[in-house]
């Protein structure tokens, strides 16, 4: 018989499959970065095309070093200034500031605030932390868009949206939508969306949906030691028609020259492993494990960033307890 924590999960992985799940997102770090000259300045510390983003609009990123490795993933967006004018809508000299919004996995949040306050000497740029100033609800599963009272919202497009008289942020995502507001306001806007059909879900029932897409996450599968290109994110993340950034060439020649000595990969496990436990082709360790899962639809699946020789097919020993993995191609579903 299942456990009741696993049957518990299940059934919030058929809500987020099958209805709309609610996810609190709100441990992500927030930053806004604002001036006349935010959207320039960003352009050069960024993997993508941030001056071509028009309000409204949002894309994936990433910040890298000066040989390449990423230092975090981001959501970048250029929403409308009036969501903002309690806490960062300003003016200067008669003339409306860009307001950018970024929010990364929360083990990334010092060094990209660090790394976005190092390099902005000189420039009308202002970065401002407002991770506990707002949260982060993120709506998955195909009734997202009726629960949100929006309609459906295509994924990198963000609106402003009144949700029972509360003014949040709506941005599409690949899943659903994701409401951002005042965290004054996250207690008044949970009820409002279980209230409209929402079921709350643990946030290990949206990582089994992530895991099934091959989708990497910072602080598993990537860190700082991972190329884009080893993380499989370059096709969303990397703009290569874009001006200089850091990291550019490493990347642009690794792109058009090279190959990547490691690859994001499925794995599909005997018996659930932790994350971080070392993964075998024989006598050689070919990396760690990732995020891993136990899937209703898939079985007990995971995320890896291993070499080039663990190709599909291959079979790997999993950490000391003789777990064995076999590689796959992405995405499970």
């Amino acid at each position: 018989m299942a456990e009741p924590a696993t049957v518990e999960l299940d059934a919030q992985y058929r809500q987020l499959r099958e209805e709309c799940g609610l996810v609190d997102r709100s441990e992500r770090g927030k930053l806004l970065v604002k001036g006349s000259e935010a959207a320039e300045y960003l352009q050069g510390q960024l993997t993508n095309d941030i001056e071509k983003l028009e309000v409204g609009k949002s894309c994936y990123a990433a910040l890298l070093d000066r040989k390449g490795h990423m230092q975090a993933d981001m959501r970048v967006l250029r929403p409308s200034g009036a969501l903002y004018a309690a806490t960062a809508h300003i003016k200067r000299t008669g003339t409306e500031e860009a307001v950018i919004w970024i929010d990364v996995e929360a083990v990334a949040l010092e060094a990209t605030r660090r790394h976005l306050q190092t390099y902005k000497i000189g420039r009308d740029v202002e970065v401002e932390d407002v991770t506990a100033e707002r949260t982060i609800l993120s709506l998955i599963g195909p009734r997202s868009a009726e629960v949100a009272g929006s309609p459906p919202l295509p994924e990198h497009s963000c609106e402003e949206l009144t949700v029972a008289g509360i003014a949040c942020l709506a941005v599409g995502t690949a899943g659903g939508i994701d409401l951002i507001a005042a965290t004054a306001e996250t207690e008044r806007l949970f009820a409002a969306l279980r209230d409209a059909g929402a079921a709350e879900v643990a946030p290990e029932a949206a990582e089994i949906l992530r895991v099934e897409a091959g989708t990497p996450r910072f602080g598993f599968e990537m860190d700082t030691s991972t190329m884009p290109a080893e993380a499989g994110i370059v096709e969303r993340a990397v703009d290569f028609e874009k001006g200089c950034y850091i990291g550019q060439e490493t990347v642009a020649r690794l792109h058009y020259k090279g190959k990547p000595n490691r690859h994001l990969r499925g794995l599909r496990l005997s018996a659930p492993a932790p994350t971080g436990a070392v993964l075998r082709l024989g006598d050689r360790e070919v990396g760690t494990l990732g995020g891993s899962c136990v899937s209703p639809a898939q079985g007990t699946i995971a995320l890896a960033i291993v070499r080039r020789e663990a190709e599909p097919g291959s079979e790997l020993a999993v950490g000391e307890d003789g777990v064995t993995a076999r590689v796959v191609d992405l995405p499970f579903v």
